[in-house]
C-alpha cells in the first residue's frame, strides 16, 4: 500500500520463471510488459498464463501489457559497408533497387527494407542508423535513389535500425507483423496493447477499428497506449493524447528523432499533458540500465526515477532490466525503495489541484470529493467503478490517502494496475453497489489498511452509460 506510482516491467528469458515472476509481483510490480518485437507465441501464452494464476493466487491486479513491434525500418546490405564522414553514398529500397542508375552504382549503396519509402524522404531530411550512431543527409534525389553525404561515419550492417525524423513517411501503422501478433494477444485477453511509431490520433484510431473487428465487439477492449517516440508525434501530441487510453515517454528512439538534450524536458510536458487529459503515463527507457549488468543502479539513475516520480508519472517503466539482465527481481524492489523514498518526501507533495481539462458537473463533484477527503482527515477513499472512469478521475487529483477501489469488472480491475496510487479488488459477485464497499472495507480491516474508528470517504461511481454518482459522503468503520 505504500507505493503509489506504478511499475512496469519488461519481461524475457531471465523472468519467464513462475518464481521469478511471483518475486517481481511481490517486489512491486504492477504491469507485466511483452514485448512482441521478441518471442514465440508459445513462450507469451505461457508467461500470460502463468501472471493470471499469480494475480488470482496473491489477490493483486497485474495487468499485461502487449508492446506491438510497429512499422520498423532496416538496413538491408549483403555485407557490412563502411561509410566515412564526407563521402557520398547511394540509398534506394528493396522496391525501387533495379531503378538506379548504372552511372551512380560507382557509390557505395544501401537498401532500406521498406518498399516505395525513398519517395517518402526529401531533399535535406537526415538518415540515422543504429541508434542514430551513423547519420547522413540527403542531398540529391532521383527516380529510386537518394545521392547522401555521411556526417557521421562507422560500418552499416545489415538489418540494422533506421530513423528519418523529418520525413512524412506513408507506412501503415499496423504492419503484417502486428495483425498477427494483435490477433494473438486479443485470444490471450490482454489488459493494454502498446502501438509503437505512433504519429498522429488516426493511427489510435486504426488500431482501434482492427480491435474491435478481431474482437466482435465495441466494449471491453484492451486499452491502447500510444508510445510517443517520433518527431511527428511531438507536433501531433495533442491529438494522440485525446485519442489514446495511455501514453508512454519512448524516451529510446524519441532520443534519436529529437535531440537528446530535449528529451527530458519533452517528458515533462508530455507527463502533464497527460495528466490534464487524466491518461495514465509512462516514463521508459534506461531508467535502471546500469542494473542490467550491477546489482546497484548510478546516482543518475536514481534522480532519474525520481524525477518522474515527483513529475506524477502513473508509472515508470524497466526494459532489459528485467527482461534480459542479471538482476531481475533487484532492479524491481530498487526501483519500488526509490518511488518509496520519493513519495514520503516533502518534494512530491501536490501543493495546488492538478489542472483538469474542462469542467463539468461529474468532475466538480470528484474535485469536492477529493476536498472532503483532504479537509477530513479521512483515512482512506473508498471507491466502487465499474468502468474504472470515477477511479482514474480521482487519481488525477494524487490524493495522500489510499484509493480503495471495488469493481465487478475483471477487465476494469486489470486495467487499473496503471493507475496512479489504486488499489483495485474484483468483487465477482455482481455489480457496483453498497454490498460490494461493505464488503472491499471488511477486506482492508483484514489486511490491517483500516481499523475500527477510522473514516473514510465514500464514493460509488456508475459511467457505462453515462457519468453519474450514486454516493458521496463519510463514513466512520
Amino acid at each position: 500500500m505504500a507505493k503509489k506510482t506504478k511499475i512496469v516491467a519488461t519481461l524475457g528469458l531471465v523472468s519467464d520463471s513462475k518464481e521469478t515472476l511471483k518475486a517481481l509481483i511481490e517486489n512491486g510490480m504492477n504491469v507485466a510488459r511483452l514485448n512482441f518485437s521478441h518471442g514465440s507465441y508459445e513462450w507469451h501464452g505461457n508467461v500470460i498464463k502463468i501472471i493470471r494464476e499469480l494475480s488470482q493466487e496473491l489477490d493483486v491486479a497485474v495487468g499485461i501489457l502487449a508492446d506491438l513491434q510497429g512499422p520498423r525500418i532496416r538496413t538491408v546490405v549483403e555485407v557490412p559497408v563502411e561509410i566515412v564522414n564526407g563521402e557520398k553514398i547511394l540509398f534506394s529500397d528493396i522496391a525501387k533497387q533495379q531503378t538506379t542508375d548504372n552511372k551512380q552504382l560507382t557509390t557505395k549503396k544501401i537498401l532500406l527494407d521498406v518498399p516505395n519509402i525513398i519517395d517518402d524522404i526529401e531533399i535535406g531530411n537526415e538518415i540515422l542508423i543504429e541508434d542514430g550512431l551513423m547519420k547522413v543527409v540527403v542531398k540529391e534525389k532521383s527516380e529510386g535513389v537518394l545521392l547522401c553525404e555521411v556526417i557521421d561515419g562507422g560500418i552499416v550492417k545489415n538489418h540494422k535500425g533506421v530513423n528519418i525524423p523529418d520525413a512524412k513517411l506513408q507506412i501503415s501503422p499496423i504492419t503484417e507483423k502486428d495483425e498477427k501478433d494483435l490477433a494473438f494477444v486479443l485470444s490471450q485477453d490482454v489488459d493494454f496493447v502498446a502501438m509503437s511509431f505512433v504519429s498522429t490520433g488516426a493511427n489510435i484510431e486504426t488500431l482501434r477499428d482492427r480491435m474491435k473487428t478481431f474482437l466482435g465487439r465495441e466494449t471491453e477492449l484492451p486499452q491502447i497506449i500510444a508510445k510517443i517516440e517520433r518527431k511527428e508525434a511531438i507536433k501531433n501530441l495533442d491529438d494522440i493524447i485525446q485519442h489514446a487510453d495511455a501514453i508512454m515517454v519512448a524516451r529510446g528512439d524519441l532520443g534519436i528523432e529529437i535531440e537528446g538534450t530535449k528529451v527530458a524536458i519533452l517528458q515533462k510536458e508530455i507527463v502533464k499533458k497527460s495528466l490534464q487529459a487524466m491518461k495514465p503515463v509512462i516514463v521508459a527507457t534506461q531508467m535502471l540500465d546500469s542494473m542490467i549488468n550491477n546489482p546497484r543502479p548510478t546516482r543518475a539513475e536514481v534522480s532519474d526515477v525520481t524525477n518522474a516520480v515527483v513529475d506524477h508519472a502513473d508509472a515508470v517503466m524497466l526494459s532489459g532490466e528485467s527482461a534480459s539482465g542479471k538482476y531481475p527481481v533487484e532492479s524491481v524492489r530498487t526501483m519500488k525503495e526509490i518511488i518509496e523514498n520519493t513519495e514520503a518526501s516533502p518534494f512530491d507533495d501536490v501543493t495546488h489541484l492538478l489542472t483538469l481539462n474542462g469542467e463539468g458537473d461529474f468532475k466538480k463533484v470528484i474535485k469536492s470529493a477529493y476536498e472532503l477527503a483532504k479537509s477530513s482527515n479521512a483515512k482512506a477513499v473508498v471507491l466502487g467503478s465499474a468502468s474504472g472512469f470515477t477511479a482514474r478521475l480521482f487519481s488525477h487529483f494524487r490524493p495522500e490517502q489510499p484509493m480503495l477501489v471495488v469493481t465487478h469488472n475483471k477487465k476494469t480491475y486489470y486495467q487499473l494496475s496503471l493507475v496512479w496510487g489504486i488499489n483495485a479488488k474484483l468483487y465477482d459477485r455482481g455489480e457496483v453497489f453498497r454490498e460490494d464497499i461493505d464488503w472491499l472495507i471488511e477486506d482492508a480491516k483484514k489486511e490491517g489498511i483500516l481499523n475500527a474508528g477510522d473514516k473514510v470517504v465514500l464514493i460509488l461511481g456508475r459511467t457505462p452509460d453515462g457519468e453519474h454518482i450514486q454516493l458521496v459522503g463519510i463514513k466512520e468503520i
